[in-house]
C-alpha cells in the first residue's frame, strides 16, 4: 500500500493504522529533531498532493483486511504536515461513514489559526498539535517555521481550536538538552500549556537520528524537573516495541521501505517488528540500499536505516 501502513503499536493509540496523505518531507516546519530529516519541499499551502479519493479507498480496504479488535485509531501522521493536504477534511468525514474507529490526527499544529482547517480536524476524536516552546525566540530556534508563521499565530490556532473541539486534545513537546529543557524555558511552556488546557501533554524524546547531529536526549534531572513544571497533565511518553503484520499483499522488501521511510529503524528493531530472521532483513536492506531506496545514518554508534530521500545534517555515514 502506498499510504496505508500498519497497524504498529503505540503507548498513547494501542493499534494505529496509520495514513500519510503528504509526500515524503513536504512541511511547513524544519526541525532541528525531526527523525525523517531537514524539509526537502517546504510550503505553507494547502494542496490536494495525492488524490483524496485514492488515500480513502486504500484506507476502507486496509480497514477491511483487519478484524475490529485489530485496530485502536486511525491515525493521520505524514512523512510531512498532514494539514497540508487539502482533502484532510473529507477523509476524516469518509473514514468515519463506514467504520466506528476513532480517528486521531498528528500535526505540528501551525494552520490551526485558519477556521478551514479547524473545521477539517472537528470531526477527529483526538489531534496532537505540537508545542516545543513557550517563546517566539525559542519556536524559531527549534521548529524552524516558514517565515509567514508566527509564535502568535501557532498559540492564537490552538488556543481557537481548544475552545471548539470537543474530542482530546493532547500537546506533544520534544524536550531536547540545552534548548527547551531549562527552568526558565520550562516555565514560559508551562504558562502556554495553561492558556490552551489540553487533555494531555506528552513528553517526547529525540532518541531517533535528528536532522541536526547536535541534538540530544535530556537527562533524567531535566525530565523530572519537566514533569514538575508542567504538572500532572504531562507524561513522558517512551516508544513501543513495533510489531507489524506484513498481511497477505506486502513483501517483506514493501514492507520495510515503508516502515523506514516513516521511521527509522534498526536491524535489530526491524528484526523484531517484523518476526524474520536477522538474514532474512539483511538480505532485504541490501537490495533496498542497492535500488537506492534506503540509507542508513549512524546516532551514539547505532545504525538506523532510514528512506534514501531523508536529508540529516552533519551526520557520519555508514562504512560498509
Amino acid at each position: 500500500m502506498n499510504y496505508v501502513f500498519g497497524p504498529v503499536p503505540s503507548r498513547r493509540l494501542g493499534r494505529s493504522l496509520g495514513i500519510d496523505p503528504i509526500p515524503m518531507k513536504t512541511c511547513n516546519w524544519n526541525c532541528v529533531y525531526c527523525q525523517l530529516g531537514r524539509t526537502s519541499k517546504p510550503t505553507n499551502w494547502q494542496q490536494e498532493s495525492v488524490a483524496t479519493e485514492d488515500i480513502i479507498a486504500e484506507a476502507k480496504s486496509a480497514i477491511a483486511l483487519h478484524r475490529s479488535d485489530q485496530i485502536d485509531w486511525l491515525t493521520f501522521v505524514g512523512s510531512g504536515e498532514p494539514t497540508l493536504h487539502a482533502g484532510l477534511g473529507r477523509m476524516i468525514g469518509a473514514l468515519k461513514s463506514f467504520t466506528d474507529i476513532p480517528i486521531a490526527v498528528i500535526t505540528n499544529g501551525s494552520l490551526l489559526y485558519l477556521p478551514e482547517v479547524r473545521r477539517a480536524l472537528l470531526s477527529a476524536n483526538a489531534v496532537l498539535p505540537t508545542l516545543d516552546a513557550g517563546t517566539e525566540r525559542l519556536y524559531q530556534r527549534i521548529d524552524r517555521p516558514m517565515s509567514e508563521l508566527s509564535f502568535a499565530k501557532l498559540v492564537g490556532g490552538m488556543d481557537a481550536f481548544r475552545q471548539e473541539f470537543t474530542g482530546q486534545l493532547w500537546l506533544e513537546v520534544m524536550l531536547i538538552r540545552g534548548l527547551n529543557d531549562s527552568e526558565e524555558a520550562l516555565l514560559d511552556l508551562a504558562a502556554v500549556i495553561s492558556q490552551i488546557q489540553p487533555d494531555q501533554v506528552h513528553i517526547n524524546l529525540p532518541v531517533r537520528p535528528p536532522t541536526v547531529h547536535s541534538i540530544e536526549v535530556p537527562d533524567n534531572k531535566s525530565l523530572f524537573r519537566a514533569r514538575a513544571i508542567l504538572g500532572d497533565v504531562a507524561q513522558v511518553v517512551h516508544h513501543a516495541d513495533i510489531t507489524v503484520d506484513l498481511g497477505q499483499d506486502n513483501s517483506l522488501v514493501d514492507a520495510i521501505c515503508g516502515l523506514v521511510r516513516r521511521h527509522p529503524m534498526t536491524c535489530k528493531e526491524l528484526t523484531a517488528a517484523l518476526s524474520y530472521g536477522s538474514g532474512e532483513i539483511t538480505d532485504a536492506l541490501n537490495q533496498l540500499q542497492m535500488s537506492g531506496n534506503v540509507q542508513e545514518v549512524i546516532r551514539h554508534n547505532k545504525r538506523f536505516w532510514t528512506s534514501a530521500d531523508s536529508q540529516f545534517a552533519n551526520h557520519a555515514s555508514a562504512t560498509h
